[in-house]
């Protein structure tokens, strides 16, 4: 029988912060700040550094690739943790692949909502450059007449994405999980960066992914107490 994990952290807070998280994104959003953070990096005449080699070639596509590599190696230990996965050593079978498929869940989350996103990057945009108008990506009545599914930031959930394994690690050892976010969001924050500077992304792209992450992380966790719960009632 499924065992529910001990010492769990309060859900009610973590779901109240993450609504206070995502009311102070939407005010970002509603800002306009977007606009006047991408002009860091980028003018009339584009983004300079939108091909940059280290950028494109290392910090994106190699990132990218890292990342893979990384949830593979994650979903091999599952049975038995070694080397820097031995912190999932307290967690049983069942909980390490929760933990991986809400990982999982995550990117496939982010990609999900690029998928229906109409929202063009910033380097397609008049103001830098390009031939489209600058439309919200939250006005789902108008198109800009580009590609689209540029919303949310899916480079950075290649970060992002591994925050949701936090969860599952702060009954055992509150340390472990805190460092695990720590790496996590800061990876996400760079790799969202990264395409902030190449005229990718927006601000506002890098932030709500970071939040769908997070999101997704805590109701796969909050799912899986529920059911170990009702398992061992």
């Amino acid at each position: 029988m499924m065992q529910p994990m001990q010492n769990t952290p309060s859900l009610f807070k973590f779901w109240s912060w993450t609504l206070v998280l995502g009311l102070a994104i939407g005010a970002w959003d509603s800002s306009g700040l977007d606009l006047p953070s991408a002009r860091w990096f980028g003018n009339a005449q584009g983004f300079p550094l939108r091909d940059n080699y280290w950028l494109t070639v290392i910090l994106h596509d190699g990132a990218r690739q890292a990342g893979w590599m990384v949830l593979i190696a994650l979903a091999a230990v599952l049975w038995r943790p070694w080397g820097p996965f031995k912190a999932l050593q307290r967690l049983s079978t069942p909980q390490r692949w929760g933990l991986w498929l809400s990982i999982v869940a995550a990117i496939l989350a982010v990609s999900l909502v690029k998928g229906f996103s109409h929202t063009s990057c910033p380097w397609d945009l008049q103001v830098f450059g390009g031939k489209l108008p600058l439309v919200s990506h939250w006005d789902f009545g108008m198109r800009d007449g580009g590609g689209g599914h540029c919303f949310p930031a899916g480079h950075a959930s290649t970060g992002f994405a591994f925050m949701a394994g936090g969860f599952w690690l702060l009954p055992h050892q509150r340390s472990w999980a805190r460092l695990w976010w720590t790496l996590t969001g800061l990876s996400g924050l760079i790799l969202g960066l990264v395409q902030q500077v190449r005229g990718a992304h927006f601000t506002s792209h890098t932030l709500w992914t970071a939040w769908i992450c997070w999101s997704v992380g805590l109701l796969c966790f909050s799912l899986y107490q529920r059911f170990s719960s009702r398992g061992t009632a």
